[in-house]
């Protein structure tokens, strides 16, 4: 499935009301319940510096980019089988966006 054009105020709230409160986006940012999602692009799964991985994860081995985490967000534990992230996904296209 092709990616439906974002929109960062939207996305920012759906990061805020979804994801904050098991993960932080800023360099300096902690590991919470998941991992600090700063600089994910271009990073292959599991490889956060300093995170608890499931071995799921690490041996997932694909790089983070714009189409994997779309398709990743849909439905995390059928993308990786044994990952940790209790997150049911979202399911709408434009909320992933």
């Amino acid at each position: 499935m092709s990616i439906p054009a974002g929109n960062v105020e939207k996305g920012a709230k759906i990061f805020k009301q979804r994801c904050s409160q098991c993960h932080t986006i800023d360099a300096a940012g902690k590991h919470k319940t998941g991992p600090n999602l700063y600089g994910l692009w271009g990073r292959k799964t599991g490889q956060g510096e300093g995170y608890p991985y499931t071995a799921a994860n690490v041996n997932k081995g694909i790089v983070w980019g714009e189409q994997t985490l779309f398709d990743y967000l849909l439905n995390p534990k059928k993308y990786i089988p044994g990952t940790k992230m209790i997150f049911a996904g979202l399911k709408k296209p434009q909320e992933r966006a």
